[in-house]
């Protein structure tokens, strides 16, 4: 399960599917310039969301 933590404040949460109920996964997507911006997505294809925030910034997922 992708475990996301706030690298400021150390909260954390875990995502699940709403469809299916299935762990959702840590990925990426690359955006038409180029950046790289972070994802959690469903493993059987329901779709994906932009990766949590917290405290301002992003939260982080070690895979």
């Amino acid at each position: 399960m992708a475990l996301y933590t706030c690298p400021q404040c150390d909260m954390s949460v875990n995502t699940t599917c709403g469809k299916c109920g299935e762990d959702l996964v840590n990925a990426s997507v690359t955006t038409a310039a180029g950046a790289e911006v972070g994802v959690s997505q469903c493993p059987n294809g329901h779709g994906k969301i932009k990766s949590p925030m917290c405290c301002g910034s992003d939260m982080s997922c070690a895979v």
